[in-house]
């Protein structure tokens, strides 16, 4: 991975530690917006997380593969994600 791994380990764990406290917000039954605002707070950890990892690959080894004779593999790959 040529993504930042401190950057994404560290969204990571943030995002570990507001899934656990969902989980007990749940078990509490809170309030359900409260819950709502939560996980999409976590997606949007997530979101960012993996933009990282994406545009890391893309900078990296898509850039790499565009300069061989084929490209079209590690293009393709970068497509099907977004």
């Amino acid at each position: 991975m040529k993504a930042d791994r401190n950057s994404v380990t560290r969204k990571i764990n943030i995002v570990r530690g507001q899934l656990e406290g969902i989980q007990k917000m749940i078990d509490e039954d809170r309030y359900c917006v409260t819950i709502a605002d939560q996980i999409l707070a976590s997606s949007a950890l997530l979101k960012k997380a993996a933009q990282e990892v994406l545009e890391a690959h893309i900078r990296s080894c898509v850039r790499d593969a565009l300069q061989t004779d084929e490209p079209n593999e590690k293009i393709e790959e970068a497509l099907a994600v977004l």
